[in-house]
């Protein structure tokens, strides 16, 4: 594959990634139910299944949560905050969710859909640990992480929500652009 057309595909995926990332900033957390709806779980995976470079699937999906994470806090509550507590769990999550995009080989809606779940699930799980452990909520006691899962179960829910939507989007246009635009396809993709 030549250089420049490394760099379009990748210029591609890295557009199609800041669209969806700039959908975070559309506050609907004001509207009841719909908390943790965002497109950062499908940007991990699409990151994880589209980039040929590692580095890349890592950089991109992270740098993209990391710089809206700061455009969100600076616009809503007018703080420019660089690591809000409890960032490292989320960050780990989502690095966790672009490995997952890079397990998925064949672009589909029953693996994207199984991705997503894999997704929300390893979030959910890794995300409630910090709350249990350094909040006041809930005790100390594996009872008290029960509860902080338990408490969390409406936001997975959005963000599974999210996911399948902005997955969507972002696998499904990505495929139908690779139709059209040769350009975009792997060199093993021309091949077949």
């Amino acid at each position: 594959m030549s250089i420049q057309k490394i760099n379009l595909r990748n210029s591609a995926l890295i557009l199609m990634m800041v669209f969806a990332a700039a959908t975070r900033l559309i506050n609907v957390n004001h509207l009841t139910g719909w908390a943790n709806f965002t497109p950062v779980g499908a940007i991990a995976l699409f990151g994880g299944t589209y980039f040929s470079d590692k580095w890349k699937a890592y950089l991109v999906p992270l740098l993209t949560l990391f710089i809206s994470d700061i455009a969100l806090d600076y616009i809503y509550f007018g703080k420019f905050i660089i690591f809000y507590g409890g960032f490292l769990p989320v960050y780990i999550s989502f690095a966790i969710m672009v490995l997952i995009g890079t397990y998925i080989k064949k672009v589909n809606v029953a693996n994207v859909a199984l991705g997503s779940m894999a997704s929300v699930l390893i979030h959910w799980l890794i995300t409630d640990i910090d709350p249990w452990l350094r909040g006041t909520m809930y005790s100390k006691s594996l009872n008290g992480y029960g509860e902080s899962l338990i408490a969390a179960l409406p936001f997975e829910k959005n963000m599974l929500l999210g996911d399948l939507v902005f997955g969507l989007i972002l696998f499904g246009g990505f495929e139908l652009a690779k139709r059209k635009y040769t350009f975009l396809r792997t060199e093993i993709e021309l091949a077949v």
